[in-house]
C-alpha cells in the first residue's frame, strides 16, 4: 500500500507541467551558471492573476467561473499567450505555460515575454452567448493588465477568432476607440493577419523538415504519426501530406485511425469535417490515442495536449524524429529515456513556435496599419522557425546536451542578458 501511494505521489509530480518546467529550466540554469540573483527574478512569474467571473447563463441563474492570468516576464516585450477555456484547467497550468512562452518567445527571438490565461469552464456545456458573457467579463476584470503595450493574448485550447474578437470589443470599448493589437488569432477582416491559422502547423512542417535534412532522411520515405487533427495537427497533416511526407496515423479525442500503406489526408479532413469524428472512417484501422504513441514511425507529431508521453511510455516510442506540436506534451522524467534511445526531439518551445511568431507579425501589422500577403507572411515565418531550428541545434552541440535543454539554455540566456541590462528597478 505504501508502495503504490509513493508511485502515485511520483506519477501526479511528474505529470504537473509546472514541475517539469521548472526542472527543465533549473537543469538550464546550472549549465548555464546562471548568477544565483537572476536565477532568483527568473524562475518566479512577475504577476499571478485569481478572478472570479460572475455570468448570467441562459436559464437566468448566475454561475460564478474562475478565471487566471499569470504574466511570467515583461524583460524582451510585452506579455504574450493564449487563453484557454476548459474544465481542468489549473493554476500550475497557466503558471507553467506563462512560463513555456516567456522561453518560446526568446527561443525564436521575438521581443515578448510569456504569460498564459484560462477560466475553468466545460465549453462543451455552454451556449455562445454564454461564452460571449463569460468571455467579456473575463476581459473588463483584466482590463487594467492587458493591451498591445503590457499583454497580449490569443486563443488556445476551446477558444478561437471569435472569442479573440470578443476580448478586443470589449477592450475597445473601455478605451473608448478600437484597439485591434490587444490580442492576436483575430478574424482576417477584423485586422488578423495572414497565415495565422496555419502559422503554428506550417512551423511544424518547416522545423519537421530541417530535421530529416539534418538525419539523412527523405519526405517520401518518412512515415507521420500525428495526435490530433485540430487546428494543429490537422494543418501539419495536410501540409506535410502535401509536401510528400506519408501520415500513416491520426487521431482526435475519441481516438486515432492507423493506415501503414499511408492516409488520404484530403479525404480524411473532409470526413472529419462532416461527421466530427474520425470513427468508421474507411481505409484505416482503429488505434486508442496510446497505442497510436507507440506506433512505428519515422516522426511522431504529438499535437494534443500535456502529458502524453511519461516515463510509463517512453521506452516504447519507436520515431525516429519527435516534433512537440502540442505545449508539453513529454513530461521531464520521460526525456533520459528518449535521449537514451536515440531520438531526435524538437522541443515544444521550437517546434510549435509558429503560433507565437505569426502572432507576433499580426502584432506588428495592426501596429503600424498595414498588412502582409500571405506569401510573405509564410516566407518570415519560415526564416524565423529555419534560423531557430539551427539556433537550438548548434547550441545543443556546442555544450554537448540534447536539443530540449539547449533551447532551454538559449532561451535563458537572453532573457537573462536583457534582464541583466535592464537592471532592477528599486
Amino acid at each position: 500500500m505504501a508502495v503504490a501511494f509513493v508511485d502515485d505521489v511520483r506519477q501526479i509530480k511528474e505529470e504537473n507541467p509546472f514541475e517539469s518546467m521548472m526542472s527543465r529550466f533549473d537543469h538550464a540554469a546550472q549549465l548555464l551558471q546562471l548568477d544565483p540573483d537572476l536565477y532568483k527574478v527568473l524562475r518566479v512569474p512577475n504577476r499571478e492573476i485569481t478572478i472570479y467571473i460572475p455570468v448570467f447563463m441562459d436559464d437566468g441563474r448566475i454561475e460564478v467561473f474562475t478565471g487566471y492570468r499569470v504574466q511570467h516576464n515583461f524583460a524582451r516585450g510585452p506579455a504574450k499567450g493564449g487563453i484557454r477555456y476548459a474544465p481542468d484547467v489549473t493554476l500550475d497550468e497557466v503558471r507553467a505555460l506563462a512560463a513555456w512562452m516567456t522561453w518560446k518567445c526568446a527561443v525564436v527571438n521575438i521581443p515578448f515575454g510569456g504569460a498564459k490565461g484560462g477560466v475553468i469552464c466545460d465549453p462543451s456545456q455552454m451556449s455562445q452567448s454564454e461564452l460571449e458573457r463569460l468571455t467579456r467579463r473575463y476581459t473588463a476584470e483584466l482590463i487594467d493588465f492587458i493591451g498591445p503595450e503590457r499583454d497580449v493574448p490569443a486563443p488556445d485550447m476551446n477558444t478561437s477568432e471569435q472569442t479573440m474578437a470578443w476580448i478586443m470589443d470589449t477592450y475597445s470599448m473601455h478605451a473608448r476607440h478600437t484597439v485591434t493589437a490587444v490580442v492576436t488569432g483575430k478574424p482576417i477582416d477584423l485586422s488578423g493577419s495572414q497565415g495565422r491559422r496555419e502559422a503554428t502547423g506550417r512551423g511544424l512542417l518547416f522545423v519537421t523538415d530541417e530535421a530529416v535534412k539534418k538525419l539523412g532522411m527523405k519526405a517520401e520515405n518518412t512515415r507521420v504519426v500525428i495526435q490530433g487533427s485540430g487546428n494543429v495537427g490537422g494543418t501539419a497533416a495536410r501540409l506535410m501530406h502535401e509536401t510528400g511526407y506519408k501520415i500513416v496515423a491520426v487521431s482526435d479525442i475519441h481516438g486515432g485511425i492507423y493506415n501503414s500503406k499511408g492516409l488520404n489526408i484530403p479525404d480524411l479532413m473532409n470526413y472529419l469535417a462532416k461527421h466530427k469524428t474520425l470513427e468508421k472512417y474507411q481505409d484505416a484501422e482503429p488505434v486508442s490515442n496510446h497505442e497510436l504513441l507507440e506506433l512505428d514511425c519515422e516522426v511522431l507529431l504529438p499535437a494534443a495536449t500535456e502529458n502524453q508521453i511519461t516515463s510509463h511510455n517512453a521506452h516504447k516510442i519507436k520515431c525516429r524524429i519527435l516534433a512537440e506540436g502540442a505545449n508539453g506534451p513529454t513530461t521531464a522524467a520521460a526525456d533520459d529515456i528518449l535521449e537514451s534511445n536515440g531520438v531526435f526531439v524538437i522541443p515544444d518551445i521550437l517546434a510549435n513556435a509558429g503560433g507565437v511568431t505569426c502572432s507576433y507579425f499580426e502584432w506588428v501589422q495592426d501596429r503600424m496599419g498595414y498588412f502582409w500577403k500571405e506569401d510573405m507572411v509564410n516566407e518570415r515565418l519560415k526564416d524565423i522557425m529555419v534560423a531557430s531550428f539551427h539556433d537550438v541545434v548548434k547550441y545543443a552541440e556546442n555544450h554537448s546536451v540534447n536539443n530540449r535543454i539547449a533551447a532551454y539554455m538559449l532561451a535563458i540566456d537572453r532573457v537573462a542578458y536583457v534582464t541583466r541590462v535592464r537592471g532592477i528597478y528599486a
